[in-house]
C-alpha cells in the first residue's frame, strides 16, 4: 500500500526546523498584535483584547506552569469552556513542551475519572464553574494532582473541598513570563482527547505539534481564510480542538470570538453574537444550527450573513436547514467530515466543482450537499468491503471507510488492543460510505447501525433524513432487529411534534421513490424521548437492546 519509504537526493532545506504550535500564536501577535479577540466573560458581558494582549498572557500562563512544576512530557488538564482562558491554554501548555489534556465535559464521572488516570495528568486547571465537577471527579484520581483554579474572584472567595488548590490568576500575575519558546521535537504530543464511544473505556488519542500545524494549514487554504474573517468556534474546545477553528483563526490572522458558556437553549446570542461581530467562520452541528435558525425567523429582519460559511458535523444536516440558511441569511452550510481520530477535519463539502456547476440541476446541487464532500489534500481514503478489498468509486458500491494521512492517528494511547482498528496504516473508521464518480464521499450508516436485511444492507442514516422530512415528525431513529426469515429488518422509532401516532402508509409515504419496497419499514414505533448517550448521541444499542424481540413472536 506505498507504506515503504524511498529515499531520495537530500535537499538543502532547513528540514530540521520542527513544525511548532507556538510558530503560530507568535507569527500572529508579531504581524498583526492590533488583531481583536472577543471573548464572552463569566457574567455574561463581552470584553476584548488584542493578539498582542494574548501573547502576553500566554506566555505568562506558560511561566505559571513552569512555575507548579509543569515541563516536558507531563499532562495538564483542562475543565473550561470556550473561553479566554482556555484560548491561552491551548498555546501555553504545549509552548512548554507538556501536553494539554483536554477534558470532555459530556463524559461521566467514571469515565473521566479513567481518563485522568491512564493519561497520567499531575495538573487539572478548573473554571470555577465547574468546581462541582473537578469536586465529583476528586476521589476518582490519584492524590498527587495539583488542583488549579481560574477565576477573576480572590481565592478566598472561593467555597471547595478540591485539596491545595492554587488560584491561577495569582500564579500567572506572579509567573517569569516565557519570552523564548523551546525548539519542541514536532512529533511531541501537543494535546490528547479521548473517545467518546458507546462500548468501553474511551480510547486516546494523542495529536502531534506536526499534525496540527499541517491540519490547520490545510484547514486554512480549505476554507479560505484570511485576515478579513471573524471566527467564533461555537463547538466546544475541550473535543477535538474545537476542529481546529482556534488555531485556523490565529493562523489566518482573523478576529477570534469566543462565546464562553452556552447552551442549546441560549442559541440566539450566538446569533447576536455573529451579527455584532460579523462572524464569517464558525461550526456547529444541527442540533445547533436548527436553534439559531428558529431564533432568526422570530427577527424583524434576518441578518446578512451572505459571508458566512457555517461548517456542519455531527450528523447530516437537513436540507430544509441548509436551504433556510442560504434563502434567508446567505450563509453556505458546510457538511464536514471527521472524528477524534481525524484531528479531525477529512473531507469539506465546499464549492461545487467547476466542472459540475453547469451540468448539475438545482436539485442535484442541493442534493450533493448532503454528501460529506471530496476529500482535503493529504488525506487517502479508501472504501473496502469485508474482505478489504476496495470497491469501485461509482456511487453505489459501500463499505467501510478506512483513512491515512499526517493528521490521522496510527494507534491509540498506551492499548495493546487495538489492532483491529488499524490495518496498513489506515484507521477503520467503523463509518459505511461510498464514493461517487465525481469523488464526493457519502456516509450512509456506521458499521454497527446498517440493517442488514436478506443479504442487502439499509442505509439507517438515509432513512432516518428522509422520515425527518415528514412535517409531523420531529426525530427518528431507524435500527435493525432481528428477523427470523429476513436476518434484520428495520425499525423506526418515532418522536413527533404533537405526540401524536401515526399511520404507518402515512409515515412510509415520504420513503417512496427514495427506497425500494422491500427495504421499508414493517413497524414504526411511537416514543416521547428517543434513548441517547451520556455525550447526547443517540443511543442504539440500548435500542436495539430494548426492542431486540419486536419479532420473536414470529419465529
Amino acid at each position: 500500500m506505498g507504506s515503504q519509504i524511498v529515499q531520495g537526493l537530500p535537499s538543502t532545506h532547513g528540514d530540521r526546523y520542527q513544525l511548532n504550535t507556538t510558530t503560530i500564536i507568535r507569527h500572529a501577535a508579531r504581524t498583526y498584535p492590533e488583531r481583536e479577540i472577543v471573548y464572552r466573560a463569566a457574567n455574561g458581558e463581552w470584553e476584548r483584547y488584542s493578539y498582542a494582549d494574548a501573547y502576553d498572557r500566554v506566555g505568562r500562563a506558560a511561566g505559571a506552569l513552569r512555575a507548579i512544576g509543569v515541563g516536558p512530557a507531563d499532562v495538564v488538564g483542562v475543565l473550561d469552556w470556550n473561553s479566554k482562558r482556555h484560548f491561552e491554554l491551548y498555546w501555553a501548555i504545549p509552548g512548554v513542551a507538556a501536553a494539554m489534556l483536554q477534558m470532555n465535559l459530556r463524559l461521566g464521572t467514571e469515565d473521566l475519572g479513567y481518563v485522568v488516570a491512564h493519561s497520567r495528568a499531575s495538573v487539572i486547571l478548573v473554571d470555577e464553574t465547574l468546581i462541582p465537577v473537578a469536586e465529583a471527579l476528586a476521589p476518582n484520581v490519584s492524590d498527587d494532582i495539583t488542583w488549579v483554579i481560574m477565576t477573576d474572584r480572590p481565592l478566598s472567595a472561593i467555597a471547595t473541598t478540591l485539596p491545595d488548590v492554587r488560584h491561577w490568576e495569582d500564579l500567572v500575575a506572579a509567573a517569569q513570563p516565557v519570552t523564548q519558546w523551546p525548539v519542541i521535537d514536532e512529533n511531541s504530543t501537543y494535546s490528547a482527547c479521548y473517545t467518546t464511544g458507546t462500548t468501553g473505556r474511551p480510547k486516546g488519542v494523542y495529536y502531534s505539534h506536526r499534525g496540527i500545524v499541517l491540519h490547520t494549514m490545510m484547514q486554512v487554504g480549505q476554507l479560505g481564510m484570511n485576515s478579513d474573517d471573524a471566527v467564533m468556534p461555537i463547538t466546544p474546545m475541550f473535543h477535538a480542538q474545537t476542529w481546529g477553528l482556534v488555531q485556523s483563526a490565529i493562523y489566518s490572522n482573523a478576529k477570534l470570538v469566543l462565546p464562553g458558556r452556552y447552551s442549546a437553549e441560549d442559541t440566539a446570542m450566538l446569533v447576536d453574537a455573529m451579527i455584532d461581530e460579523q462572524v464569517t467562520v464558525a461550526n456547529g452541528a444541527p442540533a445547533i444550527f436548527a436553534p439559531m435558525m428558529d431564533y432568526i425567523k422570530t427577527l424583524a429582519a434576518p441578518p446578512d450573513f451572505s459571508r458566512a460559511r457555517l461548517l456542519s458535523g455531527a450528523s447530516e444536516p437537513p436540507l430544509s436547514l441548509m436551504r433556510d440558511f442560504d434563502e434567508l441569511t446567505g450563509a453556505d452550510i458546510i457538511h464536514a467530515y471527521g472524528a477524534t481520530e481525524t484531528t479531525p477535519m477529512v473531507t469539506i463539502n465546499g464549492a461545487l466543482k467547476p466542472s459540475l456547476r453547469a451540468s448539475f440541476s438545482e436539485d442535484q446541487k442541493w442534493d450533493l450537499k448532503r454528501s460529506q464532500g471530496l476529500p482535503i489534500t493529504g488525506i487517502d481514503i479508501r472504501v473496502v468491503d469485508a474482505e478489504d478489498n476496495d470497491v469501485p468509486r461509482d456511487g453505489v458500491s459501500q463499505g467501510e471507510v478506512l483513512l491515512r494521512g499526517p493528521w490521522i492517528t496510527e494507534r491509540y494511547h498506551d492499548l495493546d488492543d487495538d489492532a483491529d482498528k488499524f490495518v496498513d496504516g489506515y484507521w477503520r473508521s467503523g463509518d459505511v460510505g461510498r464514493i461517487d464518480e465525481h469523488g464526493y464521499l457519502k456516509l450512509t450508516d456506521r458499521i454497527k447501525d446498517v440493517v442488514k436485511s436478506g443479504g442487502e444492507w439499509i442505509s439507517s442514516i438515509d432513512m432516518e433524513n428522509a422520515l425527518v422530512a415528514h412535517p409531523k415528525i420531529r426525530e427518528v431513529a431507524v435500527i435493525g432487529v432481528t428477523h427470523p426469515k429476513w436476518q434484520e429488518r428495520p425499525v423506526a422509532l418515532v418522536v413527533t411534534v404533537d405526540g401524536s401516532h401515526l399511520p404507518l402508509d402515512d409515515v412510509t409515504a415520504v420513503l417512496t421513490g427514495k427506497f425500494a419496497k422491500w427495504q421499508l419499514p414493517d413497524t414504526v414505533l411511537f416514543l416521547d424521548e428517543l434513548p441517547r448517550t451520556s455525550v447526547g448521541k443517540l443511543d442504539k444499542k440500548r435500542m436495539r437492546t430494548e426492542y431486540g424481540d419486536l419479532y420473536q413472536e414470529d419465529r
